[in-house]
């Protein structure tokens, strides 16, 4: 039968684990796959774009797992109660196609998102790295933040957004999360005024905003050398967040870009300003070795996030682990199991159905 898991059971498994230590785990599992990176077929997601918001397919595959997200991001969604992005996914057997796992991935891609933010600095960002603003303090805030204080050791936050109460449930969460032990480091938060105020000597800035529309969030003259820039609002057509001569600066060698999967990025990153030979580096070609990351303690590193399915994969592949190694989560009839495969009537046929709940 086929593995399901509720928001509920995600809830069980941060109770028993941790959030930070999932997402640490998390991204041992995205890092792993990324390792393995001409092994998967990969394709950029199918999206159905509107006028208030994207509805996205997003599927990866290796020689032995396919996995596939469905997701939306619907900016105004708050106002009619429900979340900006929400989503479910499948892991199935490439030999029969079997589904194993059909798991909510609203929370889950929020881990994952974070957890990759985490990894990709761990391999761009200078290694004395201990202060980060944080632009947009949304639904993505909390996990951005925690994965880069457990991950890279960051004790300094630097907190901004156009909505005081975002910052305030921000603020609130954070100092909970710290005072249950969340953190063995001191932890200082600071409320901004500004944007320019919060990057100000920042060693990192995250860009996590919302709004469907070319926004400039950064511009050049608050850039600082040796800046590690984590891109993560800027995700879909017509939706960025950096000023275009920021990314400009990389003809003068001052600046390095980095993406996921290019063919994606170039669509919907970042880079969707810039010309199509603009240059960027897929991230896993610097995890591998094969191309160099940071190339002095003054450049400025920029990942142009965008999320791809790849990391939805290994996210799957990791709640499916855990969740067997917990004993979380419950075996659903997703599809028929039959006495005779070729019987497919026999499952709906009166008095004769082949199909039992279990007990």
């Amino acid at each position: 039968m086929t593995r399901y898991i509720d928001v509920i059971n995600v809830q069980e498994l941060a109770s028993r684990l941790g959030v930070a230590n999932m997402m640490t785990e998390m991204a041992g599992f995205i890092r792993e796959d990324y390792l393995r990176w001409e092994q998967f077929q990969k394709s950029p997601r199918t999206a159905n774009h509107s006028d208030v918001g994207v509805i996205e397919l997003m599927p990866a595959s290796d020689e032995k797992h396919y996995a596939f997200k469905y997701v939306n991001g619907h900016p105004q969604n708050p106002t009619q109660g429900l979340s900006t992005v929400m989503a479910f996914g499948v892991l199935a057997e490439v030999a029969t196609g079997f589904p194993i796992l059909l798991s909510e991935l609203t929370v889950t891609t929020a881990m994952r998102t974070a957890a990759t933010s985490a990894m990709a600095a761990q391999a761009l960002a200078r290694p004395d790295c201990r202060s980060m603003a944080l632009i947009g303090n949304g639904a993505q805030s909390e996990f951005q933040a925690i994965a880069f204080i457990s991950m890279l050791g960051i004790t300094e936050l630097r907190l901004y957004d156009v909505d005081p109460a975002a910052t305030d449930k921000l603020e609130s969460n954070l100092r909970a999360w710290a005072s249950t032990g969340g953190t063995d480091q001191t932890l200082t938060i600071i409320r901004s005024a500004s944007t320019a105020q919060a990057v100000r000597g920042a060693d990192i800035v995250t860009t996590v905003t919302a709004d469907k529309t070319k926004a400039t969030i950064l511009t050049l003259e608050m850039i600082e050398p040796g800046m590690h820039i984590n891109g993560v609002g800027g995700d879909c057509p017509g939706k960025t967040e950096l000023d275009r001569r920021i990314l400009e600066q990389t003809y003068q060698g001052n600046t390095r870009v980095f993406a996921e999967y290019l063919p994606q990025t170039r669509i919907e990153g970042e880079v969707q300003q810039m010309d199509a030979d603009f240059p960027v580096t897929e991230l896993w070609q610097v995890l591998a070795g094969h191309s160099q990351g940071r190339q002095s303690a003054q450049q400025v590193t920029i990942f142009d996030s965008v999320g791809f399915a790849l990391e939805d994969f290994s996210a799957l592949r990791y709640l499916h682990h855990v969740a067997l190694e917990q004993g979380v989560g419950s075996e659903i009839h997703l599809v028929p199991q039959m006495q005779d495969p070729k019987n497919l009537f026999g499952v709906v046929a009166p008095r004769t159905s082949s199909l039992r709940r279990a007990a």
